[in-house]
């Protein structure tokens, strides 16, 4: 069986600056080069070996619901949900409660936000 590491995240966007934005404000991502192509795609660094896609989709109805989301880990969940509310972005637990975080039966600790497309993000100190 092939081994596979994870490369990249690509979501539909409608305003492609304004999510640019909201990752490089919120997750402080450094913009890199889209080499696939000379598209108005763009390119965040996530880690040092993954990227966010950001696909200009103007008129594309984007659906989405809490269970489809993707999760970052970080030793410094307080001081991140902090920066949330620096940047007034409300936050939930898995049950939408506001402004509570959920911890999992294996004692992992996360949050839950939306992006302006509407992405849900989930944040957790499983590191």
């Amino acid at each position: 069986m092939p081994k596979f590491s994870f490369n990249h995240i690509a979501l539909s966007v409608k305003d492609v600056n304004q999510s640019v934005a909201f990752y490089q404000e919120v997750f402080q991502l450094k913009e890199i080069k889209n080499t696939a192509s000379n598209s108005k795609t763009r390119w965040l660094q996530l880690t040092e070996n993954t990227q966010l896609h950001l696909i200009p989709r103007p008129n594309a109805e984007i659906k989405v619901n809490k269970a489809v989301h993707f999760a970052l880990a970080t030793i410094h969940f307080e001081e991140f949900k902090n920066r949330l509310g620096t940047l007034n972005i409300d936050y939930s637990d898995w049950k939408d409660t506001p402004n509570k975080d959920y911890v999992r039966d294996d004692g992992v600790k996360q949050i839950y936000f939306q992006d302006p497309n509407g992405y849900w993000i989930e944040i957790n100190d499983d590191v």
